[in-house]
C-alpha cells in the first residue's frame, strides 16, 4: 500500500505544503493513542474551563489542541493557526508561506461514551506582507489550498484533498503509518438518507420544517420515497458517512438567540468539509450560497450548512429559499 509521503510526492505537492501535511499527520497519531488509551490515560472528563466559543472544555480538548498548536508552530513553513479553543491566532515562522485553522477535537461530547470524534483542519496561503493577525485568515474557502480531517473510530483514517479529488488514508497500527486506502472517492448525487438534530426542530425556520416533514413522510408524502435518519453529533463523522455512502447533512440556523442563530465555524468545519465534499461531487451551502464562497468577517464566524448528495442538497436549498421569497414578496 503507498505511505502518505510519496503519494503526495507523486501529486506534485508542494514540498512546504506537503511538510505542513506531513505535521498534521503526526499531530494525528499523537491524539489518535491517546484517545484509544481512553480512562487508562487519565484524560477523560471535563475540566472547569470554558473556551472562546462558551462550551465547557473536555481535557482531551485541551490536550488535542496544545499538541496541534506546539507541533505545527515548530513548522517553519507555518506562518500562524486559528483553533475553535483560541480566542486569537497564534503566530508562527514570519516567513511561513502557509495558514493552519483547526477543530482539535470535534464531537468533544463523545469521548467519555467511547463514541465517534475527529480533528478538523483547512490550510490556507498566507497573504501579503501587507497582512497580519486574525485578517490574514479571513479568506473565503475557495482559497483553501488543502482541508480534511482525521476519524479516531475503530480505525483512525485520515481524510482529505489538496484540490485533487479525496483520499483515505488508514494509520497502520502496526508500523504507525498512514497507508492508503481509497481514492478518488464520489458522492452519489442522489439519497435517502440525512442527518439532522431533530431536538432543534421547534426552533427551525418553518421551511426548513416543511422539507424534514416532508422526508418523514416517506413515500406517501410529497418526496414519494423512504429516507432513513442518522445522527451521530460529531459532524467529523456524520460527513465521513456522507463521503463513504452519500446522504444529507445539515446544521441549520434556528431561533433561540438571535445574535447567535447558527452553530457551525465557517473556518474550522464548514469551510474544510464543504471543501472535501465538493471535491467528492457533491454540494455545500449555507441555504443562501455557497460555503466556499462566504467571505469571512471574524475567525469564529458561524454560518448554517447543508452539505452532502448533490441533488439532496439542491432540493433543500429550494424550500429554504422558496421561504425567503415568499417573505419578499410580502
Amino acid at each position: 500500500m503507498q505511505r502518505l509521503i510519496p503519494t503526495l510526492r507523486r501529486d506534485q505537492v508542494d514540498e512546504g505544503l506537503l511538510s505542513v501535511i506531513n505535521t498534521l499527520q503526526i499531530c494525528a497519531k499523537e491524539i489518535s493513542f491517546r484517545l484509544h488509551q481512553g480512562e487508562l490515560a487519565g484524560v477523560l472528563g471535563s475540566t472547569l474551563d470554558e473556551n472562546i466559543q462558551g462550551e465547557t472544555q473536555k481535557m482531551l480538548d485541551v490536550l488535542a489542541n496544545q499538541l496541534l498548536k506546539d507541533i505545527l508552530l515548530e513548522n517553519p513553513h507555518v506562518r500562524a493557526v486559528a483553533s475553535e479553543e483560541e480566542e486569537g491566532i497564534v503566530d508562527g515562522e514570519q516567513t511561513g508561506e502557509y495558514l493552519v485553522a483547526f477543530d482539535p477535537l470535534d464531537g468533544s461530547s463523545n469521548i467519555d461514551i467511547n463514541s465517534l470524534v475527529g480533528t478538523i483542519f483547512s490550510i490556507l496561503p498566507t497573504p501579503d506582507k501587507t497582512t497580519s493577525g486574525p485578517e490574514m485568515f479571513l479568506q473565503p474557502g475557495t482559497h483553501q489550498v488543502a482541508a480534511g480531517y482525521v476519524l479516531y473510530g475503530p480505525s483512525t483514517m485520515l481524510v482529505f484533498t489538496t484540490g485533487r479529488g479525496v483520499r483515505v488514508f488508514t494509520l497502520d497500527q502496526k508500523v504507525g503509518e498512514f497507508l492508503l486506502t481509497d481514492t478518488d472517492i464520489e458522492i452519489p448525487q442522489e439519497t435517502c438518507e440525512f442527518a439532522i438534530n431533530m431536538s432543534n426542530y421547534r426552533h427551525w425556520q418553518p421551511q426548513m420544517r416543511r422539507y424534514v416533514d416532508d422526508l418523514l413522510a416517506g413515500e406517501h408524502g410529497p418526496r414519494c420515497k423512504n429516507f432513513n435518519m442518522r445522527w451521530i453529533a460529531a459532524m467529523v463523522a456524520d460527513v465521513h458517512r456522507v463521503l463513504c455512502r452519500g446522504g444529507l447533512f445539515t446544521y441549520p440556523g434556528d431561533n433561540r438567540k438571535p445574535n447567535k442563530p447558527y452553530k457551525l465555524r465557517l473556518m474550522y468545519e464548514g469551510n474544510p468539509m464543504a471543501m472535501l465534499v465538493e471535491q467528492a461531487g457533491g454540494r455545500a451551502h449555507t441555504g443562501e450560497q455557497r460555503i466556499l464562497e462566504v467571505q469571512p468577517v471574524d475567525i469564529h464566524q458561524r454560518v448554517s450548512v447543508i452539505l452532502g448528495s448533490a441533488q439532496e442538497v439542491t432540493t433543500c436549498v429550494e424550500y429554504l429559499q422558496a421561504s425567503h421569497s415568499a417573505a419578499t414578496d410580502v
